[in-house]
């Protein structure tokens, strides 16, 4: 497919029922200060140059125009939030996931699919698959949608970063390099981050290590200290997704437009392939509704400093 066009490798509920979902209106973001910092790195802020115009990317994404936007301040955990995290959310709450209350899930590929999703085959509708059968407690928490991370967020005294936020910290202070890490895609011939190697979707030879999630703290850090800031898993974002709204924008602490249909979700998966969704590139980006969850997806969370 031409890149300008092609899909991401994440499903949503909404294309699978083929629902058309009415536009929602967001409220200003408010500051959040009261949650813990433990486990988490203190970002100073400033400007830096956001998006890309890589000839290999996704322009219908908006992906570009590079514009120079400034960030304030902020913490923001340094993994993914894990399976034990949100295990602990659960248990002093007794949250229920979208996941557990629709009754099913996206998983790749299962056997025990229901039925596949059409424009992306590899997808199917597990029933049953919830937060609990990720593949350890150490792992990024999955099958959690927009709408269960932000409550996690909220019991937290955190919140879901913006869209700039996510890219500021992603890029851990080097300057429109590729991938969180510079140029390459591997260096000195490691692999630096949980992505598919082989043929996709029909074979991963899981040359980095793993075919499904790594652990959280796995592969090296970027030059802020933060692991997995590309693939492992999809991290939502708070802003509504729009692929023309930052043109216009305001470039300083952008918070996406105020209303939408689906969320921004960022840093690819480890069922990201340069032949299909080449998306563990800094700059890329992709959405999916609120109400959505996936073995592929999970999230991190930030909050201001006070």
């Amino acid at each position: 497919m031409n890149p300008s066009t092609n899909p991401c490798c994440v499903p949503d509920r909404a294309r699978l029922a083929q629902l058309e979902l009415s536009r929602r209106i967001s409220h200003e973001r408010a500051r959040v200060t009261s949650g813990s910092t433990e486990g988490m790195v203190a970002l100073p802020g400033g400007k830096f140059l956001m998006g890309t115009d890589y000839e290999g990317g996704f322009a219908a994404d908006g992906e570009g125009p590079v514009r120079e936007v400034v960030v304030n301040a902020f913490w923001i955990d340094r993994t993914a939030v894990t399976v034990t995290h949100f295990g602990n959310f659960v248990a002093a709450t007794g949250y229920r996931t979208e996941a557990e209350t629709f009754g099913w899930s996206f998983c790749f590929r299962s056997v025990a699919a229901e039925r596949d999703v059409v424009e992306a085959p590899w997808w199917g509708k597990v029933n049953g698959v919830t937060w609990r059968d990720a593949v350890g407690p150490d792992h990024p928490v999955i099958h959690v949608s927009w709408n269960d991370a932000t409550a996690y967020a909220a019991w937290a005294g955190k919140r879901l970063p913006t869209e700039t936020e996510w890219e500021y910290a992603a890029r851990g202070g080097l300057e429109q390099k590729l991938y969180t890490w510079g140029h390459e895609l591997t260096l000195a011939g490691q692999h630096m981050a949980n992505i598919w190697q082989g043929v996709f979707p029909t074979e991963n030879t899981g040359e980095d290590g793993y075919l499904t999630t790594a652990p959280a703290d796995s592969f090296p850090p970027n030059g802020y200290g933060l692991r997995n800031m590309a693939g492992n898993t999809w991290e939502w974002c708070a802003d509504w997704f729009d692929p023309t709204w930052h043109i216009t924008a305001t470039r300083t602490n952008p918070t996406g437009p105020p209303a939408g249909t689906s969320r921004v979700m960022r840093g690819g998966s480890f069922l990201c392939h340069h032949s299909y969704c080449n998306r563990y590139r800094v700059a890329a980006r992709t959405k999916n509704t609120a109400e959505s969850s996936a073995e592929n997806i999970g999230f991190r969370c930030v909050r201001d400093v006070s």
